[in-house]
């Protein structure tokens, strides 16, 4: 939807646009990786919806790309193919015991609280004390947020059912979030933190050692970077007002930041199948600021905890033979969304750049694809004077395959339904969890 924004090729000259989508449902990233308690990140759904309703855009869910029906199909159907399909690959950490029980990854973890059909059966383990995640962007912090928040909060938001009641009989109090590098270097925005000093019946445990030098550095700090650093510094160190304190001392549930640590090994409890803690290696920096460099001591110390998040990042997959990729940066490669050697298809989203930034700096990159295939659309780069049949022969092409899609209008029923289910109990919607329900639902 959002290569589809400001300057879209939809509002130039007569295009058409049709989505094709995986799942039954639209929206993607925002219904399935926003957190559930950050409603107005996800009211960009209502500008998505009015793109969707043009009159010269359709929508067809449940149509799996690369296997329903190939880019080389729809190379033959449209002028210009735009993929968009995000990065649902992980990052391994690539240490002895990461596929024990109890380690899961930041992905699947946060599909499982949102009610992604893929992750429906996760059923993470929640009788430990200590949970570690490994990694400190937004992501991260959205885990440890949704772990530690009182259950008051989370069932007025639309977390899912089976979610919401792990999450109630939760006996994890304390979240250690683990990075590599130091506080200067850290990859969550304000926002993020301070909603984790704000957190209710929580108080932060930080190690004052790993903020030695950080106050002399702030000067030198990009302004961003230093209200980031200065709330960090004014939680881990100063001494909180009365007030706070209060607050602090009332508390049942501990979050902090480990800082300069690396995973090397997760550890078992043989006995039980699972992991019993997480060996971390100590760092030391090389450099300064954001090109700084870990550097390992040679040190290790071993935490005890029985669940592990590893949120280090994600990666694109390939969807085609036919579409070049590069498996080391797991992009597809291409010059302003214009994808090399392949005249016709362009990318954008986390495709194009890697997941990298939030969803404004994804929204301004899908831009500047639609920017691009607008000006080859006009500069004559992109041949638009042969008749293309579009979602007509496609669509020809997935009843011949028993493939039906569902359209947007079939989506608002599955969208009544789960507003209608999350109004009974005070809730925004409550998702339908499985595909085959969604598919019951639109086409009832």
């Amino acid at each position: 939807f959002n290569t589809k924004g400001t300057t879209h090729p939809i509002t130039h000259h007569r295009s058409q646009v049709d989505i094709y989508e995986r799942l039954p449902v639209p929206f993607g990233l925002v219904r399935f990786g926003v957190a559930p308690d950050h409603p107005e990140v996800k009211n960009v759904i209502n500008t998505f919806t009015q793109t969707a309703k043009h009159s010269r855009c359709s929508f067809f869910g449940n149509v799996n790309v690369g296997k329903n029906v190939s880019i080389a199909e729809l190379q033959q159907a449209y002028h210009a193919v735009v993929l968009s399909y995000g990065a649902e690959g992980n990052r391994s950490m690539g240490v002895p015991g990461e596929d024990l029980d109890g380690v899961y990854s930041a992905k699947d973890f946060v599909g499982w609280y949102n009610g992604l059909p893929s992750c429906r059966e996760l059923s993470p383990d929640l009788s430990c004390e200590t949970a570690v995640i490994l990694g400190q962007g937004n992501v991260a912090l959205d885990v440890a947020r949704i772990l530690l928040s009182p259950i008051d909060i989370l069932k007025k938001t639309d977390i899912t059912q089976p979610a919401l009641e792990a999450l109630a009989e939760s006996q994890v109090r304390r979240v250690l979030i683990v990075g590599r590098r130091g506080p200067i270097q850290i990859a969550c925005t304000i926002k993020e933190l301070r909603e984790m000093v704000n957190l209710p019946d929580t108080r932060p445990d930080m190690v004052a050692s790993d903020f030695d030098g950080v106050k002399e550095a702030l000067k030198d700090l990009p302004r961003p970077r230093k209200r980031l650093t200065e709330l960090m510094l004014k939680t881990a160190l100063e001494v909180p007002g009365e007030k706070e304190q209060e607050r602090r001392n009332k508390a049942s549930r501990t979050w902090g930041f480990r800082f300069f640590r690396s995973p090397v090994e997760v550890l078992a409890d043989i006995s039980r199948g699972r992991i019993a803690g997480i060996r971390l290696a100590v760092n030391r920096l090389e450099g300064s600021g954001e090109g700084a460099q870990a550097v390992l001591t040679g040190e290790v110390e071993d935490v005890s905890c029985g669940l592990v998040v590893s949120s280090i990042g994600y990666k694109s997959l390939p969807i085609d033979p036919s579409v070049p990729f590069d498996s080391h940066k797991a992009i597809v490669p291409n010059t302003m969304g214009r994808i090399q050697r392949a005249a016709g298809l362009y990318c954008s989203g986390w495709l194009k750049t890697g997941p990298t930034g939030v969803i404004a700096t994804t929204m301004n990159n899908s831009f500047d694809t639609a920017r691009s295939l607008v000006e080859d659309m006009e500069s004559g780069k992109l041949d638009v004077s042969a008749i293309k049949p579009g979602s007509q022969s496609i669509g020809a092409l997935l009843e011949k395959r028993g493939v039906k899609p569902v359209t947007f209008s079939d989506w608002e029923k599955i969208d009544n339904v789960e507003t209608k289910r999350g109004e009974s109990s005070g809730k925004p919607r409550e998702k339908l969890l499985t595909v085959e329900e969604m598919l019951q639902v639109a086409w009832t």
